[in-house]
């Protein structure tokens, strides 16, 4: 599958933001470790791989439940995304290689972001490192769009940027991210640790980082838009 997805050129790219674009898993982990601490709560072990990619609403709700606290769910959503935007916004980091495959792929394919996080996060963080002038859209869970692992917010990024689902490539780095791009219809580039072969078996090609040779030549050896039309 490696060769083939590198030998292929899609007619848009989807990213995902945290953990693909953006170093931003650290800020969530503090910010979940702030707000347990606020209001002194313990999750159940192995919360912090459950809690991995979700929507802020639901890590609220999960830690909420996990805590024997259903009635904090809403107040510790609140909290987290409060500390999150503050970490994130003192410390805004892209993840290696992702400058430089944005401003090369850009040169051949729409781009779009898609994303569990609030819009003016993704705006914030995208604005703060220079990358968001490479996007022409960006999608976050809301008005009839339901998070990820749903797959609305891939099929409305890749309709948005014009592209059938199946003629898209979406770049993701969590489960629940490839779950929903899988079942979008969206080819899949998946970056990261290895993720087990549950999940790498709904990816095309998986890579541990973005900055990989081989990643950087498909995108270098793509023909741009213009010399196309």
């Amino acid at each position: 599958m490696r060769a083939h997805l590198l030998s292929w050129t899609p007619a848009a790219i989807v990213f995902d933001c945290d953990g693909t674009l953006m170093d931003t898993e650290k800020s969530w982990q503090d910010a979940r470790t702030l707000t347990l601490r606020d209001y002194d709560l313990v999750p159940a072990p192995g919360f912090a791989e459950r809690s991995l990619g979700v929507h802020y609403t639901q890590c609220g709700q999960l830690m909420a439940e996990e805590a024997g606290r259903p009635e904090l769910s809403d107040t510790l959503a609140n909290r987290l995304l409060d500390h999150f935007k503050k970490l994130v916004a003192d410390h805004p980091k892209t993840m290696p290689g992702a400058p430089e495959l944005v401003a090369t792929a850009v040169k051949f394919a729409p781009l779009a972001v898609a994303s569990n996080c609030p819009r003016e996060v993704v705006e914030a963080c995208l604005s703060n490192t220079g990358l968001r002038e490479h996007f022409d859209h960006i999608v976050v869970p809301g008005e009839g769009i339901r998070p990820k692992p749903h797959p609305d917010v891939y099929l409305t990024a890749a309709r948005a940027c014009g592209a059938a689902p199946e003629s898209a490539l979406a770049v993701e780095d969590s489960a629940v991210g490839v779950e929903a791009a899988a079942r979008a219809g969206l080819r899949v580039m998946g970056v990261g640790p290895w993720p087990g072969e549950q999940v790498a078996s709904l990816v095309d090609l998986w890579v541990e980082a973005l900055d990989e040779p081989d990643v950087f030549g498909w995108a270098s050896e793509r023909i741009p838009r213009r010399s196309r039309d």
